[in-house]
């Protein structure tokens, strides 16, 4: 059960996405460059005894997609094909729970403010849909987090028999880069606040 709903997990976060699902207004994306690994957080940004995952290779997918929601279609947001450069990172916790992940995104002028309408849409959208016989589900903690840097959301993913497995999402934007954290529910909200201003500080 635990297996299931960590997969859960992973395809809310939108990484379930296959090459073969890729239409060809978003091939564009495919080539962007890799991007600064400066500005991704370090293992000891979430706390002690964190690890960095094996590396991935290939072009991050879009933090948003969410291929299991029946409401969202891909191509109905055009942003993420307007990337120049995009890097992500995992982490592995101490306790072998739920990872983490950092993406950072460049866009190409003017594409990162709308890839934060996209993203809004998708959370209107898919703000709740079922999986497997679970209920994703995601609400916008603070439209304007960190003095209006970005957006803080919460995603829950209800099963009857199990308790709900809480993420929240940290969404940044500085100029055109947009910085997505995801993080296991830390059960603190000054936990979320202290990575989410490492990963502000990251992005210079």
């Amino acid at each position: 059960m635990l297996a299931v709903l960590s997969a859960l997990v992973v395809m809310a976060a939108g990484c379930d996405r296959r090459e073969s699902d890729v239409g060809a207004e978003e091939r564009r994306s495919a080539n962007a460059d890799r991007g600064d690994l400066s500005q991704l957080l370090g293992a000891g940004d979430l706390g002690a005894d964190w690890r960095v995952a094996d590396a991935r290779t290939g072009l991050p997918p879009w933090p948003w997609e969410q291929d299991n929601c029946p409401n969202y279609q891909s191509g109905d947001y055009p942003a993420k094909s307007h990337r120049r450069t995009a890097v992500e990172r995992y982490y592995r916790p101490p306790d072998g729970s739920s990872s983490a992940y950092h993406v950072v995104e460049t866009y190409e002028p003017g594409w990162a403010e709308r890839n934060t309408d996209d993203v809004r849409r998708v959370l209107l959208r898919c703000a709740s849909y079922p999986v497997l016989g679970s209920q994703v589900s995601f609400d916008v903690v603070d439209p304007h987090y960190l003095k209006g840097a970005g957006m803080l959301i919460r995603g829950r993913i209800a099963r009857g028999d199990v308790p709900d497995t809480v993420t929240y999402f940290v969404m940044l934007k500085r100029g055109e880069t947009v910085s997505t954290v995801r993080l296991p529910d830390p059960s603190s909200r000054a936990a979320v606040d202290s990575i989410a201003a490492r990963a502000v500080a990251r992005l210079g």
